[in-house]
């Protein structure tokens, strides 16, 4: 069995902010607006897939978040969302994947509550302050890069990952990455080749965990350079490349 692990935004999906061109579908509605797409392409490549290897979406997102994405392929047999921390089986959570996540962080804990003590009280927050599942810290930020910087040199990094994506910050515990997910999932469930696909930082162990990745040329220096991936330029949509790889 072959398995993709494959983030969602900017991976498979593309906010209405990024120029996809006028062939695209959409795939997210919230709050009556539509926000996410895919292209015809991808749409089209992704229903082949999908028949042929075990798509497993792996995302940041949170459940509520990931439920809001419709790919046109039914509900996939599983899903890891919540960084990796939680599993979901025919759209149903695996509540003992979520206790073992919780189990496996226990070590981090006094470094995410000092992450929200230190984030409560900093005036460059603007957004909620998110405590998502217990699991990792989640709110946006003006300057984030400077709020990043600062909580690095808080914090243990040794016990704690802080990232940013835009004006988004995170503080994630060390094993809460999607490369540990992607581990797990193939102890559970067999397995004999594991491609996945990402965009950012976020995605790094997960590419270094698979067999083969691929990946933008924009995120090659936080990679191991040992890694099997396939870098695509900037003027490449990673979404098609990915699924043109897998259906070949």
């Amino acid at each position: 069995m072959h398995i993709f692990h494959s983030d969602l935004d900017n991976t498979i999906i593309y906010s209405y902010k990024h120029d996809i061109g006028s062939d695209k579908k959409n795939v997210e509605i919230y709050q009556g607006r539509e926000i996410s797409f895919i292209t015809s392409r991808t749409y089209e490549l992704l229903q082949q897939v999908v028949d042929r290897v075990l798509f497993v979406p792996t995302t940041t997102r949170t459940i509520e978040q990931y439920e809001r994405i419709n790919l046109g392929i039914g509900t996939p047999e599983y899903a890891l969302v919540c960084n990796g921390g939680v599993l979901l089986e025919s759209g149903k959570e695996n509540l003992s994947w979520y206790e073992e996540s919780r189990a496996m962080i226990q070590d981090s804990s006094c470094e995410i509550r000092h992450a929200l003590d230190f984030l409560e009280n900093d005036a460059r927050r603007k957004f909620d302050l998110r405590y998502i599942r217990e699991l990792f810290v989640f709110t946006k930020c003006g300057n984030p890069e400077e709020v990043v910087c600062d909580l690095k040199n808080t914090l243990d990094v040794s016990l704690v990952d802080v990232l940013n994506n835009g004006e988004k910050v995170y503080v994630l515990p060390k094993n809460l990455d999607k490369g540990t997910a992607v581990k797990r999932f193939k102890e559970k469930v067999g397995g004999d080749f594991v491609f996945a696909a990402g965009d950012s930082e976020f995605d790094v162990s997960m590419l270094e965990a698979a067999d083969h990745g691929i990946a933008p040329e924009s995120i090659r220096e936080k990679c191991n350079e040992t890694a099997d991936i396939t870098w695509i330029t900037a003027d490449e949509l990673l979404a098609e490349k990915a699924l043109e790889m897998l259906t070949q």
